[in-house]
């Protein structure tokens, strides 16, 4: 029986409300890293790098083949 393996690599890039800075503090962004990485791996998509500036995010992962692309940013945004 042949298996099927999949390793699709996605970036993902959004601002905050208004482009407000809100992750201006170090301390803020490293807790917002932490929490989008189990946000990843609660939906089988294991995070590569995630990081950013004060006013938008970076979340480069791999997209699970059980997930699509768009449930899988609407469940990160949602969570962040």
């Amino acid at each position: 029986m042949s298996q099927s393996l999949v390793k699709n690599p996605i970036h993902i890039i959004w601002s905050t409300k208004r482009r407000h800075p809100f992750l201006e503090d170090q301390q803020i962004q490293g807790e917002m890293c932490v929490f989008l990485k189990g946000a990843c791996d609660q939906m089988d998509c294991s995070a590569i790098k995630i990081g950013g500036t004060e006013n938008h995010i970076h979340v480069l992962c791999h997209l699970s083949k059980n997930v699509t692309g768009a449930k899988l940013v609407g469940e990160i945004k949602r969570a962040s």
